[in-house]
């Protein structure tokens, strides 16, 4: 620990002698049984505890205080201590908390608007109000291990707050930001289950808006740059323990052009919040504080977003290389500043999407990053999330996906308590910061490995060995290698041999090996060795399966998902190398996996598809059968019509929606959406996938009914939940155009 963050921390605790102004309706503040022991600062690129351990902070986001309901999501069914013992039990070691402005505000008002909370399911919640309810979520965080940080997702408490692009909105003004932080900075400043202030969600904004958020050397109101040191030292003189994350913009212009320019090529872009290219021109800069701050970029998947990157062949090696390396790996990589990943996740699809998320993943696991999953809540319209739509079983194929990343040593998992181990005392699944040794002060790699050699080739595979690393004296241990082809690494290994797969007859290839320690320290990369896979016998003649159950997901106007069944090769074959994917009979594109998104569409449009299995030999399959799939219209306002009905009782009811192409050409991929006025909530659908953002609701169709002819119907149904009132919507849109509602 540096002697100025000792300094700090006596002095924090004279300044908690002072008593916290508040109504006395908001209840006592929540303290630590040990308040102090766990706060965390920064030492290079790593987060530490008061030692100088190195930490990881691998957790998840839990939305619902930032909308208007102002209390966590799914209180409405689940309840509060099993969800929240069940997340420390899975390694959720931090919890991301989206909050707004507008309820800190109110908060520190003492004034709070009736929480949506089931006290049936949460009879522990029964007479709270939103702010008791999260002081009482603290201490069940205490009780099982979990560490807290909050987020300003908006302005205002609101569902969809998160679009509006800066930090103030309305009557709520930055200064009115910084009083909210500081206030919530006062109030728990000896409370370090909460550890950390997320300034602002996604600032956000290109050239031309009339407002975004920028970053430069300025003291302009809409410099994020400048918001965020000015909100950060404010927090910091109040509580000097908290760590700062600071997110990045939308773009950055290109070397010599102004902030003033609108032109369309004049910018670096990439996901909200996750530019931070202008650290290296314009760094945060916290005073005394500096070992406070930690950079936090967010990044999502295809599925979110058609970025340009995700245009023809792409892996983890170019998205690093074109994307995350400019915009935020750097800072990891040149050991300016700590990491972390605020938000990435997504769907699990089976194709695209999913390739990312295992791609970032292992970027996480790899450079040992903190992040914190999007998201637990099943109501993300464009993830979904990690609880199914009970609000208690969890997705156990995408907790599968993120396991890896949660901190574990000795097969637990690892909490941030010093005192209490991740899930509780007695826990049988999770192990406190205390109980991982080895790491206080490691800064050494281990040593390079040696003798790297390959074996006796096949036509698809080489496989390599080498000598054991060691590590210091007194070193964290060497936690295994990992093994590059060229500058792609392409496995990781606990062990001291490696078998490269999916490689391709009679060439050659260029090998290296590093070695990690358990402090995450990475040693130079071996000599490196070259291979050829093995002459292939000229015997294979046989061509690969055809490929089948071509089906397409949910295009947009100008884009088609499509997937269908892997190949198989014959038995001794070379093996299934790839697929060519045809349009009317004309080569698009190939993949090496059993999906593509055929892109440069006319919406509207049908389109007839087939694909073509090729094998290592070059045997190619006869073509699948044809699919036809259609773009989605630009649908224009009249061109749908939507009847709804539900049968109500106490508190539940069953809904159903028919949709009705009333224009002229197919309605392919449709996407209906409607809002509720009233608080009902949907849980439960049919005939369509269906997901809700605090009052928003949105169905996209199935396989069966996705496309619907001109004069075609479709009726799709759901169950739902209401409080007393609930009254049926009176707008539809269909893709973006209201519907005549019958």
């Amino acid at each position: 620990m540096s002697p100025t963050h000792r300094l700090r921390i006596l002095a924090t605790s004279v300044a908690a002698t002072a008593a916290l102004a508040a109504p006395l309706v908001i209840g006592a503040v929540p303290a630590h049984a040990a308040a102090g022991d766990d706060w965390l600062h920064v030492s290079g690129n790593k987060i530490v505890d008061q030692s100088g351990k190195e930490v990881l902070l691998t957790g998840t986001n839990w939305f619902g205080f930032n909308a208007s309901e102002r209390v966590f999501h799914g209180l409405w069914s689940a309840n509060i201590t099993t969800l929240t013992k069940s997340m420390a039990d899975r390694g959720i070691n931090t919890v991301r908390v989206p909050i707004s402005t507008q309820l800190l505000l109110e908060w520190k008002a003492g004034t709070f608007l009736k929480p949506n909370v089931n006290t049936y399911a949460n009879p522990e919640l029964e007479g709270k109000n939103s702010l008791q309810i999260f002081d009482y979520w603290l201490t069940l965080c205490e009780k099982y291990g979990i560490k807290v940080f909050l987020d300003v997702h908006s302005a205002e408490a609101d569902n969809a707050g998160h679009v509006y692009p800066v930090w103030w909105k309305g009557s709520i003004t930055t200064e009115d930001v910084y009083a909210g932080w500081e206030w919530v900075a006062e109030r728990y400043k000896n409370n370090d289950t909460l550890i950390g202030a997320d300034l602002k969600n996604e600032p956000h904004g290109t050239q031309g808006s009339a407002e975004r958020a920028k970053w430069d050397g300025s003291t302009d109101k809409d410099n994020f740059k400048h918001f965020a040191e000015t909100a950060g030292r404010k927090i910091l003189a109040i509580n000097p323990n908290w760590l700062i994350f600071v997110e990045g913009i939308e773009v950055y212009p290109k070397p010599g052009v102004p902030w003033t320019s609108t032109g369309l090529t004049d910018y670096y872009g990439t996901w909200w919040g996750g530019n931070l290219r202008g650290v290296r021109d314009f760094p945060i800069d916290l005073g005394a504080n500096q070992d406070q701050l930690v950079y936090s970029p967010h990044d999502y998947g295809p599925l979110v977003f058609e970025q340009k990157w995700f245009q023809g062949e792409w892996d983890r090696s170019t998205l690093e290389r074109d994307v995350w390396d400019p915009n935020w790996l750097y800072l990891h990589k040149e050991n300016t500043a700590p990491l972390l990943i605020g938000e990435w996740g997504g769907f699990m699809d089976g194709g695209r999407n999913e390739k990312w998320m295992v791609a970032i993943r292992d970027l996480i696991v790899d450079r040992r990053l903190s992040h914190t999953f999007w998201v637990l809540n099943p109501n993300s319209g464009d993830t979904g999330g990690l609880l199914n739509y009970d609000w208690t079983t969890w997705d156990e194929a995408k907790y599968a996906l993120l396991k890896p990343s949660l901190w574990q040593d000795g097969g637990k998992f690892v909490g941030l308590d010093h005192a209490v181990p991740l899930g509780g005392v007695g826990s049988t699944t999770g192990k406190s910061v205390s109980d991982v040794g080895g790491q206080t002060g490691d800064t050494i790699a281990p040593s390079t490995p040696t003798n790297l050699a390959a074996g006796t080739a096949t036509t698809t595979s080489i496989p390599l060995s080498w000598s054991a690393s060691t590590d210091n004296s007194g070193g964290s241990g060497v936690a295994g290698y990992q093994v590059y082809l060229g500058t792609t690494l392409v496995g990781s290994t606990t062990s001291t041999s490696l078998t490269v797969t999916g490689l391709v007859a009679d060439t050659a290839y260029q090998f290296s090996v590093r070695a990690k320690d358990v402090a995450g320290n990475v040693s130079a990369a071996s000599t490196a060795v070259t291979a050829r896979t093995a002459v292939g016998t000229g015997t294979d003649t046989v061509a690969p399966s055809v490929p089948t159950g071509l089906e397409a997901g949910t295009g947009t106007t100008t884009s088609i998902p499509l997937r269908w069944n892997a190949s198989t090769d014959s038995s001794g074959g070379s093996g299934v190398a790839g697929y060519d994917v045809y349009r009317a009979g004309t080569l698009v594109g190939s993949t090496t996996t059993p999906s593509f998104t055929a892109t440069g569409l006319t919406a509207g449009t049908s389109y007839v598809f087939t694909v073509v299995a090729k094998d290592v030999a070059g045997n190619r399959s006869a073509a699948s059968s044809a699919l036809t799939a259609y773009t989605a219209p630009d649908v224009s306002t009249g061109s749908c019509a939507v009847t709804y009905t539900a049968n109500s009782w106490s508190t539940g009811f069953t809904g159903s929606v028919k949709i009705t192409n009333t224009g002229t050409s197919p309605l392919a991929g449709w996407s209906l959406a409607f809002t509720y006025a009233n608080g009902q909530k949907v849980t439960q659908g049919w005939s369509a996938t269906w997901s809700q953002t605090g009052s928003t609701v949105t169905a996209t169709g199935v396989a069966w009914n996705s496309t619907l002819a001109p004069g075609a119907s479709t009726e799709i149904g759901f169950n739902g939940t209401h409080t007393g009132t609930n009254t049926a919507p009176t707008a539809f849109t269909v893709n973006g155009a209201s519907c005549t509602v019958r």
